[in-house]
């Protein structure tokens, strides 16, 4: 048997998001076992102009290590869902799926400026300690909150909490 890993998610969507991210954890729960899950968090589009993102995070169990969780699962769920790649990196998306930690350890530095996952990431992991930064997701949420504007939209998820 192999050893299950724990990976916080974030989901983010701006073409019809409400929809998407519903679907997206629909799907990630027949991947796997979605242990958490946050509220939807509404925000301005970041980057370019466009409609507003929703956001959340999900904490996933899975057997899979990261490049594996990456090809297997978050790729074709993306791909079901309709998502396409283009040159421009802030172009609207019916779904993106970034890893946020894998088995507590920071995937990726650039997530921890962005208001928009570590919002939801903090509702369902408060307590952890940022090694970059030294202080607990609540404590960069609460700072990160106070610089942009976003709303919860607890509907939207309401039925995987």
């Amino acid at each position: 048997m192999r050893d299950l890993h724990l990976a916080y998610l974030n989901l983010g969507s701006n073409i019809q998001p409400e929809t998407n991210l519903v679907r997206a954890v629909e799907l990630l729960h027949a991947y796997g076992k979605v242990l958490k899950v946050s509220n939807a968090w509404e925000s301005l589009s970041v980057g370019a102009e466009g409609p507003n993102y929703l956001n959340a995070c999900v904490l996933f169990q899975t057997e899979l290590m990261q490049v594996e969780l990456k090809e297997n699962i978050i790729r074709p769920i993306e791909a079901r869902l309709g998502r396409r790649r283009s040159e421009n990196k802030y172009a609207p998306r019916t779904i993106d799926i970034d890893i946020v930690l894998f088995d507590d350890q920071p995937y990726n530095d650039k997530f921890w400026r962005y208001a928009f996952v570590i919002v939801p990431l903090a509702e369902i992991y408060p307590d952890y300690k940022n090694p970059l930064l030294g202080e607990t997701l609540a404590q960069t949420a609460a700072r990160l909150r106070s610089q942009v504007w976003m709303e919860a939209r607890p509907e939207v998820l309401s039925r995987f909490r």
